[in-house]
C-alpha cells in the first residue's frame, strides 16, 4: 500500500497513519492524505489504469490508501462509480457554447456522488476491525453509508435534521441504520455525531471530518480524466491539435466543501504522478442562502464565516462548511471561481435539465444553474468546454420536483376533455 500518512491542510504538520485519525490535534484542520507518489510513478503508467475492466471506483485500488476493496465482487459496493458522462447538445446550442457535458452521479448504488466516499470509509472501517460507522446526514450522506454498511456487513448509525426530506430518510431505515432525527440543524447533528463516536467508539465517517471522506470523492476525478483523455484525442484526430479543446472546465455544487475538495484532491494527485500537464478549472456553486465559502473566497480570505443556511437544496445546506478552505483553495488554485444561485434558478434547472433526460434533485441541478450564471456573466468562453456534476437523483426529493413544474391536469375520461386541452 501507497498510504505513508497525513498531512494538515492549515499548519502543514505531517502526521504517521496511526497518529491520528481525523483531523490534526494543533489546529483542527482537515487532513490531506499522503500517498508515496515515487513509488506508484515506478509501478504504474496510465495504461496500467486505463486498461482495467473492473467498472467501478475499486479499478484505481493503488491510488487509493487502502489495501483492498470491501466485500466480494457482485456486491452494491463493486457498483459505485464509473457513472456516465451524458452531452447535452442543445443546452451547448442554447448556451452558445461548444459543448456541455453531465456526469450524473444519480447512477450510483443509492443514487447519490455521497456512495463515493461511503464505500471508502467502509472499506477503511473494515480494515480496522471496526464493526459501527456514524454520520451526521441531511440524507445523501446518510443513505450512501447505510447502503454501503449493509453491503459490507457493518452496522450504520445515522443523525439526520428531522426536516430532512422523508424519501432520503426511507432509504436510511430500508437500509437497516439506526436513525436519530435531530431537532436541529445539520450543523447540530454534525456536533452530536462526533460526540457519539467518542462516547461510543463508533468510526465517524462525517463529511470534512474523516480524511477518506476526500479520497472517495477523488475518484469521480479520475474518470473525468479517463472520459476526457479521449475527448481530446478524437478532437486531436478530427480536427487537428492547433484546434484541440481548451481545458475543461467542472461545475460542481458545493455545501460543505469535501466534493470539489476532494476533485481537486484527484486531479493533484494525477498532476503530481505526471499524468496531466494541468488542472482542469473547477467552479464551485452555492445556495444564495448557503454561500459562507462562495463569499470567503470572493473575499479572498480562508476564513469561513458560518452562515444561517436556508435553501430548498437540502444536500448543500449548510451553516458551517467543515471543509471550506480547502474549498476555497480548490477554486483559486484552478483559476475558477465561485458562483451563487437562488433557489427559484434551482428550481428551473431541475426542470430544463428534465427536458435533456436527467433527473436532478435540487443540489445536483445546482450545478447547471451556476452555468447559466457564470455563463451570463462572462465567465465561460464559447470555445470552453463544460462539465457539470449532477450529485443526486431528483427522485430524492419529490417535492421539490414538483415546485419545478406545473401541475398535471385532473380531466374526465373523455376525449372531449383532451381536445379542450390541446387547443392552442
Amino acid at each position: 500500500m501507497t498510504f505513508v500518512g497525513y498531512r494538515c491542510s492549515l499548519c502543514g504538520e505531517a502526521y504517521a497513519p496511526e497518529q491520528v485519525r481525523y483531523t490534526c490535534p494543533n489546529d483542527g484542520g482537515n487532513l490531506d492524505v499522503l500517498l508515496d507518489y515515487e513509488s506508484l510513478r515506478a509501478r504504474y503508467r496510465p495504461e496500467d489504469i486505463l486498461s482495467r475492466t473492473e467498472a467501478s471506483i475499486w479499478r484505481y485500488l493503488p491510488l487509493l490508501p487502502l489495501e483492498n476493496a470491501p466485500g466480494a465482487e457482485g456486491t452494491p459496493l463493486h457498483a459505485v462509480g464509473y457513472t456516465p458522462i451524458f452531452s447535452l447538445p442543445r443546452a451547448a446550442e442554447k448556451l452558445g457554447l461548444r459543448a456541455v457535458w453531465l456526469k450524473d452521479e444519480s447512477r450510483n448504488p443509492t443514487a447519490s456522488f455521497k456512495d463515493r466516499a461511503s464505500a471508502v470509509v467502509v472499506a477503511r472501517a473494515r480494515e480496522m476491525g471496526v464493526d459501527t460507522v456514524v454520520t451526521a446526514s441531511t440524507g445523501n450522506a446518510g443513505a450512501a453509508l447505510a447502503g454501503m454498511a449493509a453491503a459490507a456487513g457493518l452496522q450504520a448509525v445515522i443523525f439526520a435534521p428531522r426536516t430532512a426530506p422523508p424519501a432520503k430518510i426511507a432509504q436510511l431505515l430500508v437500509f437497516g441504520a439506526r436513525v436519530f432525527l435531530v431537532d436541529g440543524t445539520y450543523d447540530d447533528a454534525f456536533d452530536l455525531t462526533i460526540q457519539a463516536a467518542e462516547e461510543f467508539g463508533w468510526y465517524c465517517r462525517n463529511t470534512g471530518y474523516n480524511p477518506f471522506t476526500a479520497e472517495g470523492k477523488k475518484t469521480a476525478a479520475f474518470e473525468i480524466w479517463e472520459w476526457w483523455h479521449g475527448v481530446r484525442s478524437v478532437w486531436r484526430q478530427l480536427i487537428g491539435e492547433e484546434n484541440a479543446p481548451a481545458p475543461l472546465t467542472i461545475f460542481v455544487p458545493v455545501g460543505d466543501g469535501n466534493i470539489i475538495s476532494g476533485l481537486h484532491k484527484g486531479f493533484k494527485d494525477l498532476l503530481e504522478l505526471g499524468w496531466i500537464k494541468r488542472l482542469p478549472r473547477l467552479i464551485g456553486v452555492q445556495a444564495k442562502g448557503s454561500a459562507a465559502i462562495a463569499q470567503a473566497f470572493h473575499a479572498q480570505t480562508e476564513q469561513i464565516q458560518p452562515v444561517r443556511a436556508e435553501t430548498i437544496a437540502d444536500s448543500i445546506s449548510v451553516d458551517l462548511p467543515r471543509d471550506g478552505v480547502r474549498a476555497v483553495r480548490a477554486a483559486r488554485e484552478t483559476q475558477g471561481t465561485y458562483v451563487t444561485v437562488s433557489d427559484d434558478e434551482i428550481l428551473a434547472a431541475i426542470a430544463e435539465l428534465g427536458k435533456y433526460g436527467v433527473f436532478a434533485e435540487p443540489a445536483g441541478a445546482a450545478s447547471y444553474a451556476g452555468l447559466l450564471v457564470a455563463r451570463r456573466q462572462g465567465l465561460i468562453d464559447p470555445d470552453d468546454p463544460v462539465l457539470v456534476l449532477n450529485t443526486g437523483s431528483g427522485l430524492k426529493d419529490v417535492r421539490a420536483a414538483m415546485q419545478a413544474v406545473p401541475p398535471a391536469p385532473v380531466i374526465e375520461p373523455r376525449l372531449e376533455a383532451i381536445k379542450r386541452l390541446l387547443k392552442p
